[in-house]
């Protein structure tokens, strides 16, 4: 199936009655930011070890902002691979007593569930995924769905924003932190790489650049 195919069968879906304006803004796509930290960068062998998601709302002047946020530590799935280098660069300490881990099916049900009541409000048909160099965040949540076997996966399977790209466009950045700096946001290193901390300021920044292209007239709602 193509890219273009599997679009059109969002398009093809029926709508009843009013829908939410944030429907019109991305196709029938509710943005939702996401971000992992990991043992490695096989999504395939390599552990998913926390896991944030932020829904994105939308004011009554079609401006985006962050909405909920929601966040696990997940423990490794049989067999995982975990690099040291990858514990020693996000400060992850997995026999920290406070750290609570749930299993990788917990944290994506409890997620796809709240992203689903989401969904229904703002009248939108699938989340798509927005992270700071995105590929790797879908990977390792697609790579966890077929791992637990989870069916309704509310994600589109390919489709993503990359924020990366995005602020490489709109401030000459790609760095998270140097482009929150570029954008006015406030960002502590001393926080990052926490799945948190790094989910919350990337959907800043995506409601950042999205509000700030619409201000400047870069985008008008028309009818489908």
């Amino acid at each position: 199936m193509s890219a273009d195919l599997y679009d059109d069968e969002l398009d093809s879906s029926s709508h009843s009655g009013p829908r939410h304006p944030m429907a019109a803004r991305f196709r029938g796509y509710l943005p939702v930011v996401v971000d992992v930290e990991t043992g490695g960068f096989n999504c395939a062998t390599d552990a998913l070890l926390e896991i944030a998601a932020t829904t994105i709302g939308m004011d009554e002047q079609g401006l985006l902002y962050p909405e909920h946020t929601q966040f696990f530590r997940v423990a490794p799935f049989a067999g995982a691979n975990i690099e040291q280098a990858a514990l020693d660069f996000t400060g992850i300490k997995l026999d920290h007593p406070l750290r609570m881990a749930v299993t990788e099916e917990h944290a994506l049900t409890e997620i796809f569930r709240g992203l689903r009541k989401s969904l229904k409000a703002n009248s939108c048909k699938r989340a798509i995924l927005v992270g700071h160099n995105s590929s790797f965040d879908l990977g390792f949540l697609n790579a966890a769905v077929l791992r637990t076997g989870i069916k309704r996966n509310p994600f589109h399977p390919f489709s993503s924003f990359d924020t990366a790209t995005l602020a490489g466009l709109a401030y000459g950045q790609t760095v998270l932190a140097k482009a929150c700096q570029a954008a006015g946001i406030d960002f502590d290193g001393k926080e990052a790489h926490s799945a948190r901390y790094d989910t919350e300021k990337t959907a800043e920044l995506f409601c950042g650049i999205v509000n700030r292209w619409k201000e400047m007239g870069g985008w008008m709602e028309f009818d489908d």
